[in-house]
């Protein structure tokens, strides 16, 4: 009889999968270049703004409304020019460089990247020399690179520790993490946009009941189906399912438009050395850097931390020895689910929120755990910096729509000559 019902929740789960594979294109979200142009907090309407490509090739273009917003939909991700046309901006304002107003852009996959204009009053425009900006060299473009690199590095990071200790623990193949990331943004986004809270108590919050869901999960469900004694692969297949179900209700519940949270949205950005960052970006980074820390020392140092380690190594010998194994699976859910609810927050503050933004990302937590070591925490967190930096780093050769192949490569590449990955552990089979 279990059997029967492992090999029906199989077939259930692919039929799931293979039916909601046809989930219309159009739900996804599209790539654009957006803004609100505004002097001293009052919004500037009726600007003429367009979008080339890189060689020159007409895009769109767009006038800001009455609230100064505007938006340019485009083709796909890559590199664009954002112009302002001078000539419509009101009598009494002007660029603060004159000679600045193109932008080159560029923008990745499903990101509704801002382009901010300065603007000051008339007869106080700075010069930077009367020319184009220079075009910037190769060094500093590989800074800038790696900066972003590192700063997606670290959202991934967040998200493939919690991902890594799961299947340390347990063995399962958790398809739906990715979708605690995009739950935690989105409580985030209802906190901040409509109950009306700043975004760090709202962030607080979502990080709190993502800890609760994570416990939820494994006390009410996964815990059950591992007392049943349900395979790890029929586990992996409901895990799918879950999945899916999560994806499409919160489709249903948040729409598919992106939108952005209500705060730290358009930021002017801080010159350091070859590297453009805005401070939203600069303490996103503090906070990862900083849990991720926290973490690696609770796993070190505590004794919860090194249950977990035991209960990793050999389950058996850890309940044998008087370690509470259930309990310390709960509390490595608790915590992958804050962290990812954590990773889903710093992943919205950095492009628009959208009800697939955790599935986007989810190959590339696979792939940054499996190259660290699956199982390994400090693994899945040395293996999401290096995809995090190949991927965006590897815009300097190849096209920016095929930035994801090479984290796809250096994946399979791990799999052939270290299948155990950067910090795992060979293994005796047999």
């Amino acid at each position: 009889m279990r059997r029967a019902v492992i090999a029906f929740t199989a077939f259930l789960g692919g039929l799931i999968f293979l039916l909601a594979s046809g989930t219309p294109a159009a739900w996804a979200e599209d790539e654009s270049l957006r803004g609100t142009l505004q002097y001293q907090g009052r919004p500037v309407d009726g600007v003429k703004i367009s979008v080339a490509s890189e060689d020159g090739q007409p895009i769109g273009e767009a006038t800001t409304a009455a609230d100064g917003k505007w938006e340019i939909p485009l083709p796909g991700p890559g590199t664009y020019k954002v112009t302002i046309d001078q000539s419509t901006l009101p009598p009494d304002l002007e660029l603060r460089f004159k000679d600045r107003a193109t932008l080159t852009l560029s923008v990745s996959e499903d990101q509704q990247r801002t382009a901010l204009f300065a603007l000051v009053p008339k007869g106080e425009a700075a010069d930077s020399g009367g020319q184009a900006a220079a075009e910037p060299s190769m060094w500093q473009r590989a800074a800038q690179l790696a900066f972003e690199g590192l700063n997606l590095g670290l959202i991934i990071a967040l998200a493939a520790m919690g991902l890594s200790l799961i299947f340390g623990t347990t063995g399962l193949t958790n398809f739906a993490h990715g979708e605690l990331l995009t739950l935690g943004a989105l409580i985030a986004y209802f906190f901040n946009v409509t109950v009306g809270l700043h975004l760090i108590p709202a962030a607080i919050i979502a990080v709190i009941l993502g800890g609760v869901l994570g416990y939820a999960q494994d006390r009410f469900f996964w815990g059950r189906l591992r007392k049943r004694g349900t395979s790890l692969i029929a586990m992996m297949i409901i895990s799918i399912g879950l999945a899916l179900f999560l994806r499409n209700l919160f489709l249903f519940l948040f729409g598919g438009e992106g939108a952005p949270y209500a705060d730290y949205n358009a930021q002017q950005g801080i010159q350091i050395g070859p590297i453009s960052a805005t401070p939203k970006n600069l303490w996103a980074m503090a906070i990862e850097i900083t849990v991720l820390v926290i973490v690696a020392l609770a796993l070190l140092k505590t004794r919860t931390g090194k249950a977990a380690r035991a209960v990793a190594d050999n389950p058996a010998l850890a309940a044998s020895s008087g370690i509470n194994v259930d309990r310390v699976i709960r509390t490595i859910w608790t915590v992958g689910g804050a962290v990812a609810a954590l990773a889903g927050i710093m992943l919205g503050l950095s492009q628009n929120l959208n009800y697939q933004m955790g599935f986007h990302i989810l190959l590339l937590i696979f792939a940054g755990v499996t190259l660290g070591g699956l199982g390994t925490a400090f693994g899945a967190l040395v293996g999401s910096l290096v995809v995090g930096l190949f991927i965006q780093l590897s815009t300097l050769w190849v096209p920016t729509e095929l930035k994801t192949v090479g984290a796809l490569l250096v994946l399979i590449l791990v799999m052939l000559f270290r299948p155990q990955g950067i910090l795992g552990r060979r293994e005796r089979i047999g």
